[in-house]
């Protein structure tokens, strides 16, 4: 499922890239059979290619699944079982395989799951981006909504600075998780092909010193407020993890332009895409948790995929360095050793992830 974010915001809305099916020209996803031989996401992007003409790092844990009656040459009409890969789009080809037997268009995350038939795909769609779920969160307090119906702004200015401080938390929580998903984003493009390379490095660098700002805002807070959304070592805990995986990030850039790596396995890459994802997720739950009461389930629900794309990443990691000694454990030791530093670096990122979602769950439990 081809998507991009229209905007830097931790709001900023989804869409969705729609083809059209060859045959009955309805919308649907970019979508084909699995070659022998090829991971099934591998398998997706070269569909999403072929069909819609775009690239991207694609999430080798699929997003869900859903099932629909395909149309044999035969006659039959079978069901299919169709895994579900959110693949985000950095570049747009002008010319592709399929360009001349299919149409393309960008959808918001309402119209695509209006656009398509099958009613997973269209729950799925729906629940992939987090404005659905933010206008929900930014509630208005019963004293702001007094004050505004009384017409006594400047009433309740003076009321409210007499209130005990509760901090900025959630803007802090949500501007830190966007500094995790830009680096996720350039460590992507670095990823892809290597070229430019020297630009995105310098991208997650700088994201990493914006991010160390915002997590020094945010213990400076702690120290010098009065009542705070969750405990303080709740707080401290979740924005130190979120920080830890951009620190990972930096590592990892680092490394690469220390060792000059140009080319980078599939393997690689794949876990660059479960980052990207799971830095999405990660900035989807933060403006839930200014209403752990009513979002509990849904921060469940992406804390658990967290977690499930963590186990997926680790077993690409042993694949991965496996492979990687077997190339040039005899023949080239020390392409070995900066092949392992990376998939060390990447690993650690992931491992950061998770922690976040651990955090999130923990306060859950206490909030809910």
């Amino acid at each position: 499922m081809p998507y991009r974010s229209e905007g830097a915001a931790i709001d900023a809305p989804v869409r969705i890239l729609l083809v059209t099916s060859r045959s009955s020209r309805r919308w649907v996803i970019p979508k084909g059979n699995v070659t022998k031989g090829m991971a099934p996401h591998a398998a997706a992007a070269d569909e999403a290619e072929e069909e819609a003409g775009v690239r991207g790092a694609v999430c080798p844990t699929p997003l869900g699944s859903y099932r629909y009656r395909k149309r044999r040459s035969n006659g039959a009409s079978l069901m299919v079982d169709v895994d579900v890969f959110p693949l985000a789009v950095t570049r747009e080809l002008e010319n592709w395989k399929e360009q001349d037997e299919r149409e393309r268009r960008w959808f918001t995350l309402a119209e695509a799951a209006e656009a398509v038939e099958e009613s997973d795909l269209r729950d799925l769609i729906r629940s992939f981006g987090a404005s659905e779920f933010y206008a929900a969160t930014r509630r208005t307090g019963m004293l702001t909504a007094v004050a505004h119906k009384s017409r006594i702004p400047h009433m309740f200015a003076w009321f409210q600075r007499l209130l005990p401080k509760t901090g900025n938390f959630f803007e802090l929580f949500e501007a830190h998780a966007m500094t995790v998903v830009a680096a996720a984003d350039a460590l992507a493009r670095l990823l892809e092909n290597g070229s430019s390379a020297e630009d995105h490095i310098r991208e997650v660098m700088e994201r990493e010193q914006d991010a160390d700002d915002i997590i020094r805002e945010v213990l400076h807070t702690v120290r010098r407020t009065f009542l705070t959304p969750f405990d303080r070592g709740a707080i401290t805990s979740l924005i130190g993890a979120m920080d830890d995986a951009i620190d990972e990030m930096q590592a990892t850039v680092a490394a690469i332009s220390l060792y000059e790596v140009s080319e980078f396995e599939q393997e690689m890459r794949d876990m660059t895409a479960i980052i990207v994802d799971g830095a999405r997720l990660a900035a989807e739950a933060m403006p839930l948790l200014r209403d752990v009461g009513r979002n509990g389930q849904r921060l469940h629900e992406l804390t658990e995929r967290l977690v499930r794309m963590e186990g997926h990443a680790d077993e690409i990691h042993a694949i991965g360095v496996k492979k990687a000694f077997k190339q040039y454990g005899e023949s080239d030791t020390l392409r070995f050793i900066v092949s392992r530093e990376v998939y060390k670096h990447l690993e650690r990122i992931v491992d950061a992830l998770e922690d976040v979602a651990n955090e999130i769950d923990g306060i859950v439990i206490d909030h809910a």
